[in-house]
């Protein structure tokens, strides 16, 4: 089960004033993403404060083709590429009719809210982590203008 496949409803909001999904919303389905990735699967195995007792790091989002608005969600494919002592990565595809939108990537440090500050992975984390490790790259995007 190394990949994770969320369904992103889209929003008319979402939208910017040429009729496609707005970029910074990009980051929106990556949030949503990896928040369902974290609080479902995980349940049992006490890694539940992954989804919403991290802070971002660091995002790198690839844009490759516009998303525009329609009644059906899309595939937003979500999974680990690198887990560390106190940190860990995580790779997306926006996934529209099999064409990929978008991929990206967020590094993710667990931290402690009410201390303020950052702390380790526990040893149950770095396992349901490692459950959904996908070492396969996605394919490079082709170059600008070119289509595969």
């Amino acid at each position: 089960m190394p990949r994770h496949v969320y369904e992103c409803p889209l929003r008319w909001a979402d939208m910017d004033s040429l009729g496609h999904v707005n970029n910074v919303i990009y980051v929106d389905y990556l949030q949503e993403a990896r928040i369902d990735m974290l609080s479902i699967h995980p349940s049992d195995s006490g890694a539940r404060d992954l989804a919403e007792g991290v802070v971002v790091v660091r995002h790198e989002v690839e844009f490759l083709h516009p998303l525009v608005f329609r009644p059906h969600p899309v595939r937003v494919e979500t999974w680990v590429a690198r887990v560390g002592a106190a940190s860990f990565t995580l790779r997306y595809e926006i996934v529209d009719r099999e064409i990929v939108c978008c991929r990206a990537a967020t590094v993710l440090a667990p931290f402690v809210f009410a201390d303020e500050q950052p702390r380790r992975l526990t040893k149950q984390e770095r396992a349901t982590l490692e459950g959904f490790r996908d070492d396969e790259l996605p394919s490079p995007s082709p170059p600008r203008g070119e289509r595969s």
